[in-house]
């Protein structure tokens, strides 16, 4: 009898048929309409492999249903979605796609640091909805990138290839992170700050940590409150690392001047979201990686990592 795969997406059946021709794969319909907890926990129940988005909520009870489960894949780097303990605990593999989504994200993350700072997508919108009727010396100005301090809180792969693009602009790069990252320091020349004092300094904030008990809420009222009045926060890493309502106090209360995001505390963004009514807030739907080459190879490391579990075999990417 085949292993049973269940994919919690649809996905292109190009990265999918080799899977069918050693395992029984099932897949979800959709490809824009997740699955809800109760649709995983029925049509997983029999499963040796779960492919899971990072929207899919696998906690403990989830894990525990599917006796025969034997990897959870996720689809991207972070897997806060994921009970790792309870996975440890029955055997069960965890992986995930880091490394070859670090460009893409970088290239992302610097992308909407450009436009927070020059108000793209605000004035876009002027020039659709008729309103840009004339010119002026300081209409819709903006602030400067070149040679402006750089944040970077989360000195992983993608900080560090963020850091090296803000060398082009000739910024000086400042990061807070877990521990010190002393051979980028001398090669690139970044500098170390407590997280207090990078918020002070800087003229950009990037935050690029991963989620967890320690950093969930890590900018709120008082990290905030620390920010020059004309910085900028930009958040590629997890919505709840950020307290949206302080976020939004700030901006309205013009403690900061702008604020750039992939990520939200509740993704899709609900229509009555307060951050949405703010011209100062630039957004885009968590597409750091969103490139088609990029997002076609994290497919193609999930199904070698389950392949490699089924077989017996140790996978590449292995959280747990």
């Amino acid at each position: 009898m085949l292993d049973k795969i269940y994919i919690t997406r649809k996905l292109p059946e190009e990265i999918v048929e080799p899977l069918r021709e050693k395992f029984e794969v099932h897949m979800w319909h959709s490809e824009e309409k997740g699955m809800t907890y109760e649709e995983i926990k029925t049509n997983a129940k029999d499963v040796q492999a779960l492919w899971t988005m990072l929207s899919d909520n696998i906690d403990r009870a989830l894990i525990e249903s599917l006796p025969n489960l034997k990897v959870i894949s996720n689809f991207g780097v972070g897997f806060n979605n994921i009970d790792i303990e309870a996975a440890k605990e029955h055997g069960i593999a965890v992986t995930n796609t880091p490394g070859v989504l670090t460009e893409t994200t970088a290239d992302l993350t610097f992308a909407l640091l450009l436009a927070t700072a020059r108000r793209i997508t605000e004035v876009e919108q002027e020039i659709r909805s008729g309103n840009w009727t004339s010119w002026s010396p300081m209409q819709y100005t903006g602030m400067d990138v070149f040679g402006a301090t750089l944040g970077i809180v989360g000195m992983g792969r993608i900080g560090e290839a963020v850091a090296r693009r803000a060398k082009g602009f000739d910024m000086n790069v400042l990061y807070h992170n877990r521990t010190r990252k002393l051979d980028a320091e001398e090669t690139y020349g970044f500098t170390y700050a407590e997280l207090d004092d990078l918020l002070k300094k800087s003229d950009f904030v990037i935050l690029l940590t991963p989620l967890t008990p320690e950093t969930k809420g890590l900018i709120g009222e008082r990290e905030l409150n620390l920010m020059k009045e004309t910085s900028a926060i930009i958040n590629v890493a997890r919505g709840s690392i950020v307290d949206e309502k302080a976020l939004y106090d700030a901006l309205v209360n013009k403690k900061i001047w702008a604020a750039g995001m992939d990520v939200f505390e509740q993704e899709p963004v609900p229509v009555n979201h307060p951050l949405l009514t703010l011209p100062n807030v630039t957004m885009s739907p968590h597409i750091g990686s969103a490139s088609i080459r990029t997002r076609l190879a994290m497919m193609q490391m999930n199904s070698k990592d389950i392949e490699a579990v089924l077989e017996g075999k140790q996978p590449k990417n292995r959280v747990v």
